[in-house]
């Protein structure tokens, strides 16, 4: 009964579309009329979609649930776009609802789709992930001894997260290096701390670290600004690696920290008018009377490429490190009428000088450490190397030691002595 309902809405659909296409003007002796609309297209391509469907539910061996094949319909429509637009059943969109309050049950890593293969965007400090020595960059090929192979960002989400003190095993491929290795990550309840650190390194250099972008971030940034300034800071290193980003507020707020007032900070552009915005720093009392160094890497992303795309453009900061990730879009959330969700790319993120952000990053002013593209490998031949071959079970690689810190220091070394001899 549920599959003669179904195809009877489609009956009615196609219907309505032939009825529409039997008005619809003509040329002279039937000849071709005017240039077919986008519109017209679409009514075309319903047709063709609403054949297949009936096709599936009448001549298919098994007798699929309706809301699941149009379910499928739309998250292939979708995943057609971008990867970072999704379509969203009700449990998925309930789910994404639900509040955290700044603590969740996981490893504390910030993962995402990158060349077809599961990718750790950043792990997050003081987490399991971090615990582990997991870097932006890595491919996570298994999760439990399961190949990732084709696998969403919510599954993978799912997969990862779960009862705290239950164990998870990753597969890790480590690009160059060809490095294949069995991590063992016990999860834990995660607490994000945004300003990680702060603190003197030497000469009066301040160091302050941001792990992500929140609602406090802002906030913190200044009493810890304040902390340093009156301990008499002559020059600071801001360091957003491994930083994933957060909230656009937040960075605009951080951002405006060391611009003057009513400079543009980033600005959106999209196919409707209301989604090109324009957010300009509005700080009272920025902090300028200092040189800074701001550090990136291929784990800074979204957030993080605003504030540094911002301080570069105003040649407020020198930014040292390798090529940010490349995450710039702005997804919308809109609500279907049976629970589930559209998430959808609406616009995207440019510097002020119109840089886009989106697939391009920050690409910085001082390259240090730079590694290998992580993206050369094709997914099928990452897959297909790793069936062939056994893995034993390695520990995580301990951490090297921060040669792009050491490079700052010295920059701004080098930039406090030419102004104390111009002076």
């Amino acid at each position: 009964m549920r599959r003669r309902w179904a195809v009877c809405g489609l009956i009615v659909v196609m219907a309505a579309a032939a009825a529409w296409a039997a008005t619809a003007p003509v040329g002279p002796a039937g000849g071709p009329g005017p240039k077919r609309t986008v519109k017209d297209e679409t009514y075309a391509q319903l047709e063709l979609f609403g054949d297949a469907l009936g096709i599936v539910q009448t001549e298919y061996v098994d007798d699929p649930p309706p809301q699941e094949l149009i379910y499928s319909a739309i998250e292939g429509m979708i995943n057609a776009l971008d990867r970072h637009s999704q379509f969203l059943r009700p449990d998925e969109y309930e789910e994404m609802r639900v509040e955290t309050k700044g603590q969740f049950g996981g490893l504390g890593v910030e993962i995402g789709i990158k060349e077809g293969l599961l990718t750790v965007v950043a792990p997050i400090d003081g987490t399991p992930a971090d615990a582990a020595g997991l870097q932006p960059g890595d491919r996570i090929v298994k999760i439990d001894g399961q190949f990732t192979r084709g696998i969403s960002l919510h599954e993978a989400v799912q997969k990862l997260r779960g009862r705290p003190g239950s164990r998870v095993i990753l597969t890790i491929l480590r690009e160059p290096e060809d490095e294949l290795t069995d991590v063992i990550l016990t999860r834990a309840v995660v607490k994000i701390q945004s300003i990680k650190e702060a603190r003197f390194l030497e000469q009066k250099i301040g160091y302050v670290r941001i792990t992500e972008f929140q609602e406090n971030t802002a906030q913190d940034l200044e009493l810890a600004l304040g902390g340093l300034g009156r301990d008499g800071m002559e020059a600071l290193v801001l360091d957003l690696r491994r930083n994933p980003g957060g909230l656009l507020d937040a960075a605009v707020a951080v951002a405006e920290k060391f611009l003057v007032k009513g400079k543009k900070v980033v600005f959106t552009r999209g196919r409707r008018d209301d989604q090109n915005l324009e957010f300009l720093s509005q700080g009272a009392h920025p902090h300028l009377g200092f040189p800074m160094v701001v550090l990136v890497d291929n784990g800074s992303a979204s957030a993080s490429e605003i504030v540094a795309g911002a301080l570069q453009d105003h040649q407020r900061a020198i930014i040292l490190g390798v090529k940010t990730f490349g995450k710039g879009s702005v997804q919308t959330v809109i609500p279907l009428k049976d629970g589930s969700a559209v998430r959808l790319t609406t616009s995207k993120y440019y510097t002020p000088n119109g840089r886009a952000i989106h697939g391009e990053g920050i690409i910085p002013d001082v390259i240090s450490d730079e590694r290998a593209d992580p993206g050369e490998a094709k997914p099928l031949d990452v897959f297909e190397r790793i069936e062939q071959r056994e893995h034993p079970e390695q520990p995580a690689r301990p951490k090297a030691a921060d040669r792009q810190l050491r490079r700052a220091v010295d920059l701004l070394r080098g930039v406090l002595v030419y102004q104390g001899r111009t002076a």
